[in-house]
């Protein structure tokens, strides 16, 4: 997996009004915390922010402070603005070697399902699984061969095997599946003792255009 630098500053005001101005100014408040360390109040740019989290892939970042030594990391948690869908605030989660992560790792889908020639609809239920792992086994993401699905078939939790990455959603989560198109209108009733075919709305508008004529007259 890739790993990336993000520079960072630690923030000594955490107080409501400066978390408010340093995004006025561009940059986003987040924490880095870790087992063995004391949690750090940190700031960067919302650009350099970004790239981490609008992705399909995990990465490993490498997190430098200023005056400190760098830290492996990830990104644990994510809090968006409900408006505007900016970044608000964001923890990064310290790695240490030889102990066992849990994170969120986006799922990669590919192969055409039979199912979808045979007239059938993919449903991509779940686009992230949450998994436990050695740091150096975190995968940029969860490839699923969807290619044998036929029409009506599915994927949950318990079909799936990752060789060291254990996944800890529900067994019978739903992955993903080829389900049968449903029909888009039903049938209008047909008027009693008058088939379906044979119904028409044109007499009602002659009438209409009869009445009109009488009216200008």
């Amino acid at each position: 997996m890739e790993t990336v630098t993000l520079e960072a500053r630690e923030r000594k005001d955490i107080s409501k009004s400066s978390r408010s101005k340093l995004r006025r100014e561009g940059r986003t408040p987040g924490v880095f915390y870790s087992k063995h360390i004391k949690p750090v109040s940190i700031e960067v740019f919302e650009k350099a922010l970004n790239p981490f989290v609008f992705t399909s892939k995990t990465h490993l970042i490498s997190l430098k402070i200023e005056g400190n030594e760098e830290q492996e990391c990830i990104i644990k948690d994510i809090q968006f603005d409900p408006v505007t869908d900016k970044i608000i605030h964001f923890d990064l989660i310290g790695l240490t070697k030889g102990e066992k992560i849990q994170l969120e790792v986006p799922v990669q889908l590919i192969g055409s399902p039979v199912g979808v020639k045979e007239g059938g609809i993919l449903q991509h239920v779940l686009h992230r699984l949450e998994v436990e792992c050695l740091p150096r086994y975190i995968p940029e993401h969860l490839i699923i061969n969807i290619a044998d699905l036929k029409l009506g078939d599915s994927i949950h939790v318990s079909d799936l095997n990752f060789e060291n990455i254990s996944i800890l959603n529900t067994p019978e989560s739903l992955v993903a599946s080829v389900v049968h198109p449903k029909v888009e209108k039903e049938a209008t009733p047909a008027v009693e003792g008058v088939p379906a075919a044979e119904e028409k709305t044109e007499p009602e508008v002659i009438a209409k255009g009869k009445v009109e004529e009488k009216e200008e007259e």
